[in-house]
C-alpha cells in the first residue's frame, strides 16, 4: 500500500526541493554550493536570486522559501522584524566595494577622485545593499556623484560597465572576481574596514526546516568557506 501511494501514473513522486532565496551577488557561488550540497545530501536545491530588499518583499507577500541569505544586515533585520525567520541569522561571509572599468579603462580611472571628473559612473540604487555600501564609500571620501544609472542589483551595474555604457561602476569584490578579464579592477583603500555582512537564516515557514538548517550549517563548513573565498568573499569571523 505504501509503495502504491508513492506512485503516480507509474512514476515515483519527486522529493520536494529546498528553496533558497539568495542575494543577487551570491548567485554564482551559491549555484556551485547548491550543487555540492545536493551531491552530498541528495536534497535538490531551487535557488532564487534577486536584490535583498526584493527577496524580503516577496516573502512578505507570501512567497515560499526555506532559507534566506541577504547581502546586508538591514534586509535580514527587516525579515526578522516581520516574523519571517525561525532563528537568529548567522553571518557567513563579508564583501566590500571596488571600482570596475571596461578592460581597457578608456577613461583612465585610477581611484575615487577620478569618478567626479566627468566620468560616467553606474552604481546601485541606495535602497539595495550595494547602493548603501557605495554611498558609505563615497561619503567617506567626500565625493558626490551624479551617476549615469542607479541599478537594482550589482550584476546590473557590472553589465553597464561590461557593455561600455559606463566608464566605471562600484561593485562588490566578488562581482568583479566573477567578471574576470572582462573588467579592470581598482581596489579601494580602506574599503575592507566597512564591509557588507552576509547573514543567512532558516525561514519560519520553511517546508523543509531540517534540510534548511543543514544548508545554513553547510555555509560555515571549510568547503563552503573556501569556495566563497575563491569567489571574492571574506570569510566569516569564526572560520
Amino acid at each position: 500500500m505504501v509503495a502504491a501511494a508513492a506512485l503516480t501514473g507509474g512514476c515515483a513522486q519527486e522529493e520536494p526541493a529546498l528553496t533558497v532565496l539568495a542575494a543577487a551577488s551570491l548567485h554564482e557561488p551559491f549555484d556551485e554550493l547548491s550543487a555540492r550540497y545536493t551531491a552530498e545530501t541528495g536534497v535538490a536545491v531551487e535557488l532564487r536570486s534577486a536584490g535583498s530588499p526584493s527577496l524580503v518583499d516577496q516573502l512578505e507577500h507570501g512567497a515560499a522559501g526555506d532559507v534566506l541569505a541577504t547581502a546586508d544586515q538591514a534586509s535580514m533585520d527587516r525579515a526578522e522584524k516581520a516574523g519571517l525567520l525561525a532563528e537568529q541569522p548567522q553571518v557567513f561571509a563579508h564583501n566590500h566595494m571596488v571600482i570596475v572599468t571596461p578592460a581597457e579603462n578608456p577613461a583612465h580611472i585610477q581611484g575615487l577622485a577620478d569618478l567626479r571628473a566627468g566620468a560616467t559612473v553606474s552604481v546601485c540604487a541606495l535602497q539595495v545593499p550595494c547602493g548603501a555600501a557605495a554611498a558609505r564609500v563615497l561619503e567617506s571620501a567626500g565625493i558626490t556623484l551624479s551617476p549615469l544609472s542607479e541599478e537594482l542589483s550589482v550584476t546590473d551595474v557590472l553589465g553597464r560597465v561590461r557593455a561600455g555604457e559606463a566608464d566605471a561602476g562600484l561593485v562588490y569584490t566578488s562581482t568583479a572576481r566573477q567578471a574576470g578579464e572582462a573588467v579592470h579592477v581598482i581596489p579601494l583603500e580602506g574599503a575592507d574596514a566597512d564591509p557588507n555582512h552576509y547573514p543567512a537564516a532558516v525561514l519560519d515557514a520553511a517546508q523543509l526546516p531540517d534540510e534548511a538548517q543543514a544548508f545554513v550549517d553547510y555555509l560555515f563548513s571549510a568547503e563552503a568557506q573556501q569556495l566563497l573565498a575563491e569567489a571574492g568573499f571574506s570569510r566569516a569571523e569564526n572560520q
